[in-house]
């Protein structure tokens, strides 16, 4: 009996994966259901599940599909979806794996417009302060539209009709399909870098929602914002309105309203220019009047009537006015002269040598009184020091000395001897007298009433 070979569940669901990927009709697979259990994970990828009255299948759209999507799908939204059926082999379930998504119907149609209108009003794509004026005088009007439908053709009639110098560029575009929207979009670019035209003038004839349903994408309505030409939206809806309408400078309900917008009615111009030109002339007349008058008035004048006598004047006031110069400039000179003196005399007073004369002899004063107050005080000193000196040479212990008296100092005259404690016998000792000095040595002692061992005195 031959050997039964066992397979892991990681090669069995490899091998499953492996015979749905090699089947063409599900490597490449549309289908229609509805969304339930939708998450829209932080890494971008979608995951959900489609399913329909009695089956239903997980779902996964990654991100680098899901961003080009036209909707933002939500919990029962109706789709028709494209991708393929394989097997997650972890799990061992298969899956469907979405590339492409569509809304499913009309209503969900409805339901991707309003999310992107919703979408680009909130960045401010609409906002009224964006919206640039039309030129009023075009120079060249740039139409982008298909080349076989009735809307260039009434474009084209409407624009040569109102204003027939005015040059048209047109750049055939597809406005339906899967196609119209890169189409459009390349057009309203080229049209730019061109930089021939002054406005652009976008749109097709009416149709459903589906058909028109180009002019409702976003890669479309940036365009359009993004143009550095002023943009008419025309698509040929009077009731409903396009993302590009919203995002156009300016909104026409036809392509032939959309023509009558872009340029002024030649007729009417001329007739502006007709009425500014009689009135140009009337006012030309009127002026010409008024200077006919004028100068008729000026030749009645005395000016022109009489020049000589008008230039006698002149001359007489001109006379007067050089005399009255004269006088007020005499004037001025006597003023400045007197004011002059004035101010001589008072910078006389003020001059240096006069202050030096005044400064001198007030020194010299102060010199003088100094002098005499010194010798006052000299005097006094001398008066003081003489009667000190007498008072000094009183206590003189010479003047003591010269009645008789003396003064007994040590054998280094150092030291005055007023007792007989001080001194021992055989000292020497120096006697001063008034006129002189006398060396001895003590041989003997005597108490005032006592006598020494000797006998002796000194």
């Amino acid at each position: 009996m031959a050997e039964r070979q066992v397979y892991s569940i990681k090669e069995l669901n490899r091998y499953i994966r492996m015979k749905l990927d090699s089947d063409t009709l599900l490597s490449d697979v549309w289908i229609r259901g509805e969304i339930s259990n939708f998450t829209h994970h932080g890494s971008g990828h979608m995951y959900f599940t489609l399913k329909d009255e009695s089956s239903r299948i997980k779902a996964i759209m990654f991100a680098s599909h899901n961003q080009r999507l036209p909707f933002v799908p939500k919990e029962g939204t109706k789709v028709i979806a494209r991708g393929n059926v394989t097997v997650y082999e972890r799990d061992g379930q298969y899956q469907f794996y979405a590339t492409h998504m569509q809304p499913d119907g009309i209503g969900s149609l409805y339901m991707a417009y309003e999310q992107l209108k919703q979408k680009l009003e909130q960045e401010g794509l609409f906002a009224a302060e964006r919206k640039r004026p039309l030129p009023r005088f075009p120079r060249c009007v740039g139409v982008v539209t298909s080349p076989t439908g009735a809307a260039v053709r009434d474009i084209i009639i409407t624009l040569q009709r109102r204003y027939p110098q005015v040059p048209v560029v047109l750049y055939p575009v597809l406005v339906q399909g899967k196609g119209a929207a890169p189409s459009i979009v390349k057009a309203i670019e080229t049209l730019n870098a061109m930089g021939e035209a002054d406005v652009l003038i976008v749109g097709r004839g009416g149709g459903s929602l589906e058909e028109l349903w180009a002019f409702n994408e976003e890669p479309v309505a940036r365009a359009i914002a993004a143009s550095r030409i002023p943009v008419i939206s025309a698509v040929g809806h009077e009731t409903d309105f396009t993302i590009a309408d919203f995002a156009a400078d300016l909104r026409a309900a036809t392509p032939t309203a959309a023509a009558e917008l872009a340029v002024p009615l030649a007729a009417e111009l001329a007739a502006q220019l007709r009425t500014a030109e009689e009135r140009l002339r009337h006012a030309l007349t009127r002026r010409a009047q008024r200077g006919g008058e004028r100068l008729a008035a000026l030749r009645r004048s005395l000016a022109l009537a009489g020049p000589s006598r008008q230039l006698a004047q002149h001359a007489q006031r001109l006379d007067m006015l050089r005399a009255g110069l004269s006088r007020a400039a005499q004037m001025r000179h006597r003023s400045a002269r007197e004011r002059l003196a004035v101010q001589h005399h008072s910078l006389q007073r003020f001059h240096p040598r006069s202050s030096v004369n005044a400064a001198r002899r007030q020194a010299e004063s102060l010199q003088r009184e100094l002098t005499a107050a010194m010798q006052t005080v000299l005097a006094g000193k001398r008066s003081r020091y003489v009667a000190e000196l007498r008072h000094l040479d009183a206590l003189s212990p010479l003047k003591v000395m010269s009645r008789g008296y003396s003064l007994v100092y040590d054998e280094q005259e150092e030291h005055l001897i007023k007792s007989l404690q001080e001194v021992n016998l055989g000292d020497l000792v120096n006697i001063k007298l008034s006129d002189g000095q006398l060396s001895c040595q003590v041989w003997g002692i005597k108490e005032d009433g006592k006598t020494d061992g000797e006998g002796n005195g000194a």
